[in-house]
């Protein structure tokens, strides 16, 4: 999202901040408050949020997010 709003920034910056993004909602996965469990026992909490912490998908995502990175350094090529 943040590659459409900011086409020209540098693929890395874009990649930290997609990592970042990725890690602060499974970070917050572990807040718990009324509201916030509450919210999480809908459909749209349950997507946006998920239902657990788990390393492995700050993992999932870093790989993800890596793969995404250099297959749109790639594609800023110039044709030669």
């Amino acid at each position: 999202m943040v590659a459409c709003l900011r086409p020209a920034m540098p693929v890395g910056r874009l990649a930290l901040i997609a990592l970042a993004l990725s890690a602060t909602v499974e970070f917050f996965r572990l807040v718990h408050t009324p509201w916030l469990d509450a919210f999480g026992l809908t459909l749209a909490g349950q997507l946006l949020l998920g239902r657990i912490f788990s390393l492995r998908n700050l993992l999932a995502y870093a790989v993800g997010i890596a793969v995404a990175a250099a297959l749109d350094a790639v594609s800023r090529r110039p044709a030669r």
